[in-house]
Parts: structure tokens; C-alpha cells; sequence
């Protein structure tokens, strides 16, 4: 069990109700306040405060939730959880996980991907244009959740169009929005610091320009040092990744306003 797994709680899923039509956060904790904490115990009676139909709504989300969870049918939850929630399944599918980052050089289309990093909270893997990028769509196949930094808006587009074959349609925590809900806004180099987590300093203060200065040398120049030093930066990248949901889980948890033990 990887150290995201031991930390998350997993009561956040399973006393979710925000997947069910017509329920939202304030509606969730009226249910909460009734003494319904689980989707098992969805077959009691309505409380009060839920009216008849929002109530069926729950009671048939919860039988399909249970019955997801017990398959480990992770595409389910992806479809079914609103986005922003999808920190919920962690404790779930966390030792199916997989930190995602990718380098360009600068350009926009498919191949322009030089370096996709992977790192499953134990072990990191950076693959390289022209060596073994292509292994990507064998690694991620068993992998039951994504965690990236702004991957919504940047890496997933990129990989989707790089590997169209792959729907890359697994859950997906997006640290970006995932932070600025918790007020940390900014660059991921921004928050880091913010947080007190470092980087080697032999990386300290690059960025996404001087990895794609760094490719263009190892390109055109063949110069190894700088393909070592892109690899060490995007590997940095990947593994800070844990740090930043370490940080956010508790916070994300309290958000809830969900009853203390």
C-alpha cells in the first residue's frame, strides 16, 4: 500500500451523495446531520429534510455505487463522480495510481511529446521520445486513477491526441483546480515553494522553456548531460506530485464539513 492509500479516508466515497440527480453539498449534509453516512444505509427510511424524489435518486445511486465498488469498476466512478470529487476515490484505486507529467518541445502536435514521467508512489519511469515512449499505452492500461497538475488543460489533451487509441478514461485528480479550491493558486514551481517542498538543486528554478532547451540540445547537439538533466527534472515533477495531494487530502476532507469520528 502506497502512502496516498494510508492516508486517505474512505468514508469521503462512500458517504458521497453527490453523484445522485438533484444532490448537492447542502443536501448531502442534511443527509449526513439524518444519520445516513454509507450507501448502505440508504435503504432505511427518507429523512425529513430529502424530498421523495431526490431521495430515490439516492437510495438507486447508492445500490449502483455499492455494486461499482464491489467490481472495482473504476470507469463508473469517472463517469458517475463529478470531477472535482474525484480525490474521493483515492483511498480506493490509490495503489493503482499513477503520477502523470509530460515535456514538450514546444510545439503542439502529437509528436511534439518528448518526455512522459509516471510515477505509482513507489517507483518513477520517464520515457523519451525516440527510445520507449511508445511503451506508454502498455503501462497505463492497468492504472485505475490519474493524478496530474493541470493535466485537464495540458497532458491528457496532448497524450489523447499522441495515443488515440487510449481513452485515457480513468479517474483524474487535477491538482491545479484541486489546490486553488484549498487557496493555493500559481504555477506548480510557485506552490512547491509555498509548501516548503523542494526541488535537487540541480533543477532548482527550471521550467517548462528551459525543458525545451534542454531537449533541443540532447536533439540537436547530442548532448546527454542535458537529456539527463530533462529526465531529473520531470522525474522531480512526478514525485513533488505526491507531496502536493499529501498536503491537500486532510484539507480536501474538512472541506466536506462530513462528521469527525
Amino acid at each position: 500500500m502506497n502512502r496516498i492509500a494510508r492516508l486517505a479516508d474512505p468514508r469521503m466515497l462512500t458517504a458521497t451523495f453527490l453523484h445522485a440527480k438533484g444532490i448537492g453539498a447542502s443536501t448531502e449534509t442534511k443527509i449526513w446531520e439524518a444519520g445516513v453516512l454509507h450507501w448502505e444505509q440508504c435503504a432505511g427510511s427518507r429523512p425529513d429534510a430529502v424530498s421523495k424524489r431526490r431521495w430515490d435518486s439516492v437510495q438507486a445511486t447508492a445500490e449502483q455505487s455499492i455494486a461499482a465498488l464491489e467490481s472495482r469498476d473504476h470507469r463508473w466512478f469517472a463517469r458517475h463522480i463529478p470531477s472535482p470529487e474525484h480525490w474521493r476515490l483515492l483511498p480506493w484505486f490509490a495503489n493503482r495510481m499513477l503520477f502523470v507529467d509530460i515535456e514538450t518541445n514546444g510545439g503542439y502536435e502529437p509528436d511534439d511529446i518528448t518526455i512522459i514521467g509516471l510515477y505509482d508512489g513507489f517507483e518513477s519511469r520517464i520515457l523519451v521520445q525516440g527510445r520507449d515512449i511508445d511503451d506508454f499505452p502498455a503501462l497505463v492500461a492497468e492504472t485505475e486513477l490519474l493524478v496530474t497538475f493541470f493535466g485537464g488543460g495540458f497532458d491528457l489533451p496532448f497524450l489523447r491526441r499522441r495515443f488515440p487509441q487510449l481513452p485515457l478514461d480513468q479517474p483524474h485528480v487535477d491538482l491545479c483546480p484541486t489546490l486553488r479550491r484549498l487557496g493555493m493558486r500559481g504555477g506548480l514551481k510557485a506552490i512547491e515553494g509555498k509548501l516548503g517542498i523542494w526541488r535537487d538543486e540541480t533543477v532548482d528554478g527550471l521550467g517548462g522553456m528551459d525543458a525545451v532547451r534542454l531537449w533541443n540540445r540532447w536533439r540537436y547537439q547530442d548532448d546527454a548531460q542535458s537529456l539527463e538533466l530533462l529526465i531529473r527534472y520531470n522525474r522531480e515533477d512526478i514525485v513533488n506530485l505526491e507531496g502536493l495531494l499529501e498536503w491537500a487530502l486532510p484539507r480536501l476532507v474538512g472541506l466536506t464539513g462530513f462528521p469527525s469520528r
